[in-house]
């Protein structure tokens, strides 16, 4: 799609006052001093303070008219389901309070109303872990969540008080949820944020993931599974090589051959990394592992990558043994390459956004005249991919800023004054418009 260039249709007010007000940045700054990082990024240690980040943000959003609809963590349930990656089952055998520590919640405005009149934001208050100082100088926000995304949620709030201000078919006629989620980081992959909202109904006729675009339009989001190849075998020591098998040499190899031989589709990406034996010099370590991060913008292209990967593992274990079957030090591993060797998904399975928005959304998107992600650019993964599939709905990706130019993941995160007003002036933007969609849609039904 390209830049959306149809005016503003009548009666859509362009709620031209939307910006971040003094207490709206005391609020940044706020939930930014406010440790959010969950125990997948912390490695099990502190204690997020996302309850008390939600009931701020939701403090803030009952100005507008805002109320609670749901906090709660998500039941234990969430995380058995065959998706669930395995390092979160790992993380909450490790931590009972795992769930607990990590809420969700939902914000109203107005009653309830049929899903085609719902316009649903969702944007996530857990971060990464680390992160510099706090503060803001007049121009410039930086912490941890400048930009992703607590950033995003503040600017999400100003838009809507602009648009509440500005339409009075919002809170009566035409509803809007916003989702304050947990478990967006850390691999978690909103197995238990999102996805249990998603599948309790708090969704909307059209769905707004706040992450960083830069402020365009993104309507699909990839996923990723996670495979890991075992070497399981005997140690050795470094004076009689090869009477063990060595796992660095053969996870070395296999790493440069998948490397070279794996294709790199045009919706996703293929990540050879994470290759580990042992720290000593002195010794032939018998037991590794190499991990490998492939993502897909659609089962189509899951399914492809499943198959290369395994095909190549195939290629890359008899190469192995044609080079060094007759070499002393690694013979035994040529030889029983195949019987040491294993592959293990540790996350398998996760549904891609793929399903383009439809007329009425992009008639929408349109009179809304916001700018479109390029349809040459990939896509990445966020926790849009739980829209997939679900009836009655259309999704988008929307946000201020760049994840990489603006720190997102790094030390230095920040996030700009200037970027953060004009996300909130364009929300006001897409809702009022939305507003007036819906309500003229069904005047003219």
């Amino acid at each position: 799609m390209g830049a959306r260039t149809v005016p503003t249709p009548g009666g859509a007010a362009p709620a031209p006052g939307a910006r971040l007000s003094p207490a709206d940045r005391d609020l940044l700054v706020h939930l930014m001093t406010l440790p959010t990082a969950g125990p997948m990024e912390t490695g099990g240690d502190g204690h997020p303070r996302l309850w008390e980040a939600q009931s701020a943000y939701a403090d803030a959003a009952a100005e507008l008219g805002f109320t609670v609809v749901h906090h709660a963590a998500a039941p234990p349930a969430s995380l058995q389901s065959p998706e669930v990656p395995r390092s979160v089952r790992e993380a909450a055998r490790a931590r009972p309070d795992f769930l607990e520590c990590q809420p969700n919640m939902v914000l109203r405005l107005g009653p309830e109303l049929p899903r085609a009149r719902t316009l649903m934001f969702n944007v996530h208050l857990d971060t990464v872990a680390g992160g510099g100082p706090v503060g803001f100088d007049g121009r410039r926000f930086r912490g941890r969540g400048a930009i992703d995304a607590k950033g995003p949620a503040v600017g999400l709030l100003a838009g809507l008080r602009a648009a509440v201000g500005a339409c009075g078919a919002l809170g009566t006629e035409v509803g809007v949820l916003v989702q304050l989620v947990s478990g967006e980081e850390g691999g978690a992959m909103g197995v238990f944020g999102t996805r249990p909202l998603v599948e309790a109904g708090w969704v909307g006729g059209l769905n707004v993931f706040c992450e960083p675009t830069g402020l365009r339009v993104l309507d699909r989001a990839t996923a990723s599974m996670t495979a890991a190849l075992h070497v399981t075998g005997r140690d050795a020591v470094d004076d009689a090589p090869g009477t063990g098998h060595n796992a660095t040499v053969l996870l070395g190899h296999l790493a440069q051959h998948l490397a070279r031989w794996l294709p790199q589709p045009p919706d996703g990406r293929v990540c050879v990394a994470g290759l580990h034996t042992g720290e000593m010099h002195n010794k032939v370590y018998g037991s590794g592992r190499l991990l490998l991060n492939l993502s897909y913008g659609s089962p189509a292209t899951a399914h492809t990558l499943e198959q290369a990967l395994r095909e190549a593992v195939g290629t890359g274990l008899a190469d192995f043994r044609e080079r060094f079957a007759d070499h002393p030090a690694y013979a035994l591993t040529a030889g029983e390459a195949g019987a040491v060797l294993r592959l293990e998904w540790l996350k398998h399975g996760l549904p891609a956004l793929e399903a383009p928005a439809g007329p009425r959304t992009a008639e929408l998107l349109g009179g809304a005249r916001l700018d479109t992600w390029p349809a040459e650019a990939p896509a990445f993964t966020c926790d849009a991919i739980w829209m997939a599939g679900v009836p009655g709905t259309s999704t988008i990706v929307f946000g201020p800023g760049d994840l990489d130019a603006h720190g997102a993941h790094a030390a230095e995160e920040f996030a700009d004054l200037a970027d953060l007003d004009a996300h909130a002036r364009l929300v006001a933007r897409l809702t009022t418009c939305f507003a007036h969609h819906t309500t003229t849609r069904e005047a003219t039904a």
